[in-house]
This record gives C-alpha cells, sequence and structure tokens, in this order.
C-alpha cells in the first residue's frame, strides 16, 4: 500500500488549519464557558470525519454547544428531538403520492427527511427505539439512506453528534455495543467548577446575546479532512496505539490483573480512530506528525465505550474508566 504523500502545499493548509481552529474556539468561548477538553475533542471528531456522543446530566449546556459549533461552521445544522414514537421515516424522509393536476397521474415523491443536513444533532438518541436508532446509525455509517428501493446520498461534509443522559434509565433503549462502536468518541461532560458557572449564570441571566462568525465552510473541512489523511505518523506511534487497544483485549496477553476485569475489548476500529485522532491533533496543533502523547489524549474518548467491564470488575465499582487508566498508567 502506498504511504499517503505530505507535499509543500500541505505545510501551508497545516499552518492555515490551526490558525482556523484558534478563531473557532474563540467564537465558541462567546457562548460556552469552559468544557474545552470537550471542545478540542468535538473538533478533532469532525475534522477527522467521525461522529461522537456526549453524555452528561442535564443542564450541561450539551446542545447549546453542539448547536454553537455549528453556528461556527457554514454548514446546514438540524436537530432532531429523539422521542419513544419516533419512526425511522421521520429521520430519513417518506414517500407521498402526488397527482398531476393536468393528466391525473398518481406518482410517488421522496420528502428528504432532517438527516439530509451537515451537521445533524441527535439529542437523547437513548429515549427512541432501536429501530430508530438504526436507521439513524446505518446514515452514520454509510453516508446514505434508501428509500424506495433508490439510494439518497447525503451531502458532505456529515457528522452526528449525539446527547444521552446517563441518568434516567426508565423508558430509555441503551445503545448496544455494536452500534455505540460507530461513535469514534464517547464524551463525558461533568459540571463546571465554582468560578465558571458564576460566568455562566451570568451570562445566560442577562440580556447580551453574541454573535458568532462562519469561520469554515464545508468545502474547506473537506479539504482538511483529505489533508489530515496525508499526515505522516511514525511507526511507534501506530504500535503504541495498537498496543494500548490490544491490551483491553482478555485473550491478547498483557497484564493480568486487567484481563480479569475485562469481559470484552476494543476491536481494530479503535485502532484506526486512535491514530487518525493522534494526527488530527496534531494538525489541528499546527504539527506536521503526531507523537505518542497525541494517542493518549485520545485514550478515553475512544476506548471508554469500547471496553465492557466484567461482573467482577463491576461488582467492585471499577468501571471502564478506571480499566483504561490501569492500562495506560495513568
Amino acid at each position: 500500500m502506498t504511504e499517503p504523500k505530505f507535499e509543500g502545499n500541505d505545510v501551508e493548509l497545516v499552518e492555515k488549519l490551526s490558525s482556523k481552529i484558534k478563531e473557532i474556539k474563540k467564537e465558541i468561548a462567546k457562548v460556552i464557558v469552559g468544557q474545552d477538553e470537550v471542545i478540542d475533542d468535538l473538533l478533532v471528531s469532525l475534522f477527522s470525519k467521525g461522529h461522537a456522543l456526549l453524555v452528561g446530566v442535564p443542564g450541561l449546556a450539551k446542545t447549546l454547544l453542539i448547536k454553537t459549533i455549528s453556528e461556527v461552521f457554514e454548514l446546514e445544522f438540524n436537530r432532531i428531538q429523539f422521542t419513544p414514537d419516533l419512526m425511522p421515516s421521520d429521520i430519513t424522509g417518506t414517500e407521498i403520492i402526488e397527482e398531476d393536476a393536468v393528466s391525473g397521474k398518481r406518482s410517488f415523491r421522496f420528502i428528504k427527511g432532517p438527516i439530509f443536513a451537515n451537521i445533524i444533532l441527535a439529542d437523547e438518541i437513548n429515549r427512541t427505539p432501536p429501530k430508530t436508532q438504526a436507521a439513524l446509525l446505518e446514515a452514520m455509517q454509510e453516508h446514505k439512506i434508501t428509500a424506495g428501493g433508490v439510494n439518497y446520498t447525503l451531502d458532505e461534509p456529515f457528522f452526528v453528534l449525539a446527547t444521552q443522559n446517563p441518568i434516567e434509565q426508565e423508558g430509555t433503549y441503551p445503545l448496544p455495543e455494536a452500534q455505540l462502536d460507530r461513535f469514534m468518541f464517547s464524551l463525558w461532560l461533568d459540571y463546571p467548577s465554582f468560578e465558571e458557572e458564576i460566568q455562566i449564570v451570568k451570562s445566560t441571566t442577562g440580556d447580551y446575546l453574541p454573535e458568532l462568525k462562519k469561520i469554515v465552510d464545508g468545502k474547506e473541512i473537506i479539504e482538511y479532512q483529505d489533508l489530515i489523511r496525508r499526515v505522516p505518523v511514525a511507526e511507534n506511534v501506530i504500535e503504541f496505539a495498537i498496543n494500548m487497544v490490544k491490551q483491553t483485549r482478555p485473550n491478547s496477553g498483557g497484564n493480568e490483573e486487567v484481563k480479569e476485569l475485562i469481559s470484552w475489548g476494543a476491536g481494530p476500529r479503535a485502532s484506526q480512530y486512535l491514530t487518525l485522532a493522534a494526527k488530527t491533533r496534531a494538525a489541528l496543533e499546527g504539527r506536521f506528525t503526531p507523537n505518542i502523547d497525541d494517542v493518549k489524549k485520545s485514550l478515553l474518548p475512544v476506548l471508554r465505550h469500547r471496553v465492557i467491564p466484567s461482573f467482577n470488575a463491576e461488582a467492585d465499582g471499577i468501571d471502564s474508566v478506571a480499566i483504561i487508566n490501569m492500562i495506560s498508567g495513568e
């Protein structure tokens, strides 16, 4: 297989991307207080062509964060509120019968659903039944949908940013592990610090309405996504990423103590995402090749939803985050 070629023009593109990211973060900060790590991870996911799942209790501005990011990009944005009665066709679209006024002939016409946008906010994805979840997840994987035997390709770039509430389990439909694997990152939002909460209260209880500038359009995003694929990676960085993933697999050697805590580990997709995320982090910071630290920064968001603790681990109160920290030596 031929290695991607990093050319002279790509150096300028990396520098330009790094400059744009600083502008994007500056605009987001007009609305969102704190959450710097989550914002960084979301941007890595977007420029990696990945999808992200945001998990957090109500009131932590998950929806506002995604909406704010969409406003900084010159892209079409749609929000889908997931409910127990939502049908797959409510997401993908539906066919209606139309009658020609002149000939009286009837024909089917496809009405596109909200999935036909560049950024999709799938709000509270665990509130809808598996059949409807699957319709969204298929679109995420294939970047197309099928209706009435016809394939419809979704416009690029295409991102799905889903939110999930971890505390209300009654009447919800948790995503199966195989479907969770479609998300590049699983991001957990924590409560703000005391100082951050003061800023939040001040900014949201007054009449200040910030105006956000559009920084990057769809054509530029696709150009930057292609650029990141060409970023070269040293063999030792790839090997480190694979070794971290391998240690999450119970039957592949490694730490005996950790093996006892894991039922199922991460597949090759995790190794791909760790490497891709490292390349993207480097490019967003204006560097031309990633290092091992870039991989380490993505271990939690990439592996958190791919490592399934064993019964013994759960009985001892050990979750996937604790296991990942043991593997990485954190």
